[in-house]
């Protein structure tokens, strides 16, 4: 939670707390949500996300739960979340999910069963990665998008590239953390006084990025949305990882409520 009137962070069961909005409440989504495509066997999945997805051993950033699912089980509930989501948002409104290689397929159906009109997949390119003889590298993550119906090209927004260039972010305080300048590239999908929801947000950056770039702007900063939940913990079965709800204000300076 934040007293700050420029955000509000919401910790709890997104099954739960997406279903609560009222409809037409955000202008986007921009998420990162667990991909629960760590291992091979149901037994490497059931590991914890910190042995997964680190080498760092007990100096790896805090697990999150949520990631064992199958891809059958893994669909199931993304569709259900998106399908929340895209309730929540006002029409025209963009989705951007992060994924990578093995979940692709299934993210892009759950967006469409969830009533999402799938428009693309942008790029990632990490760079580095493991080189394996005689393998194309796995050196990418992408960006799942579509939009809630029509969405009109006249929008306020630039033309945004299809591959993004950034190295993992060093010192992360999430297993998954996306870096801060890709984010700051992303939410530009967002028009000017639109609300972000990230319903996934684990170490804050969509909300950052949105400030930062805003801010630079002159009009615009992250400002509480309104009504507050009250769940008893964090991330409670949907991966660990707390739900923000960024927004920008008008071009005017009025908060977007």
């Amino acid at each position: 939670m934040s007293d700050n009137p420029q955000w509000e962070i919401i910790q709890g069961d997104a099954l739960k707390i997406l279903s609560s909005f009222a409809p037409g409440t955000f202008d986007a989504v921009i998420t990162d949500p667990p991909y629960a495509s760590g291992g091979r066997t149901q037994a490497e999945k059931n590991k914890s996300t910190a042995k997964k997805y680190s080498s760092m051993g007990d100096h790896a950033p805090p697990p999150f739960d949520g990631d064992a699912k199958d891809q059958r089980s893994w669909t199931r509930w993304a569709a259900e979340w998106l399908y929340d989501a895209r309730k929540a948002c006002k029409p025209g409104a963009p989705v951007c999910m992060f994924i990578d290689w093995r979940q692709l397929p299934a993210a892009t159906d759950a967006l469409q069963w969830a009533g999402w009109i799938w428009r693309g997949t942008a790029v990632w390119d990490k760079g580095n990665s493991r080189p394996q003889k005689g393998r194309f590298r796995q050196q990418a993550e992408y960006i799942v998008w579509g939009s809630n119906g029509d969405m009109p090209i006249n929008r306020p927004v630039p033309c945004l590239p299809g591959v993004f260039k950034y190295g993992n972010p060093q010192n992360r305080i999430h297993l998954t953390e996306k870096p801060l300048q890709l984010m700051r590239d992303i939410v530009k999908i967002t028009e000017p006084g639109g609300r972000i929801l990230d319903p996934f947000a684990g170490s804050g950056t969509t909300v950052l990025a949105g400030l930062l770039r805003y801010r630079h702007r002159g009009h615009g900063c992250l400002c509480r949305t309104g009504q507050r939940a009250n769940p008893p913990s964090v991330g409670t079965g949907t991966g660990g990882r707390p739900m923000t709800r960024p927004c920008f204000p008008d071009a005017d300076g009025k908060d977007v409520q």
